[in-house]
């Protein structure tokens, strides 16, 4: 039983690190990457399609991004989903391609995203905490309903708090990293 919840707990925190990496990887920083565009949805026949299902995205210079639609058609509902996008960046189309220049940052932007990074990685240790306490909370019902000693309550529980630590510790090197990755 508790190992069956240690499992649950270790797999739903690798679940929230993960997560949390992903929105923090979505920040922008002044080189192109394809995965700035990743929340992009295109209203495509009526149905909101992501951008990578009906174009091509390439970086083809560091300042570059390029998006080769599939069906030539769509250019012009794929620039609407781009402007009306939280991206910030103007799309430049030629009538066969977009092109994004990506701006070089400024000192003053670069601080501001690295204070979104922190309020995403603040997100994620608090959802790792709250997976602790529901954990902890299951424990002590355990404790009351006498399926565990006390004894077993007390190791069962470091050993959550480790777990916490630990995943924690990695959020905390996801946001150093992208923080490195911002100030360059």
């Amino acid at each position: 039983m508790i190992n069956e919840l240690f499992v649950d707990v270790k797999d739903r925190m690798n679940k929230a690190v993960d997560h949390y990496r992903h929105e923090v990887s979505t920040i922008r920083t002044g080189r192109a990457s394809t995965s700035i565009l990743d929340g992009i949805k295109v209203d495509y026949y009526g149905t909101p399609t992501p951008l990578n299902n009906i174009a091509h995205v390439s970086v083809p210079e560091g300042q570059l991004l390029v998006v080769q639609p599939f069906d030539p058609n769509s250019l012009e509902l794929i620039e609407k989903a781009i402007i009306g996008s939280d991206v910030g960046i103007t799309p430049n189309n030629d009538g066969n391609v977009i092109r994004l220049n990506i701006p070089a940052l400024t000192e003053e932007r670069r601080k501001e995203l690295v204070k979104i990074a922190y309020k995403i990685i603040e997100e994620g240790r608090v959802a790792v905490r709250n997976i602790r306490r529901d954990a902890n909370d299951h424990l002590k019902k355990s404790e009351k309903e006498h399926d565990l000693s006390e004894d077993n309550l007390r190791r069962a529980m470091d050993n959550i708090q480790e777990m916490t630590d630990d995943h924690v510790k990695e959020l905390n090197i996801i946001l150093d990293a992208k923080e490195k990755e911002i100030m360059e």
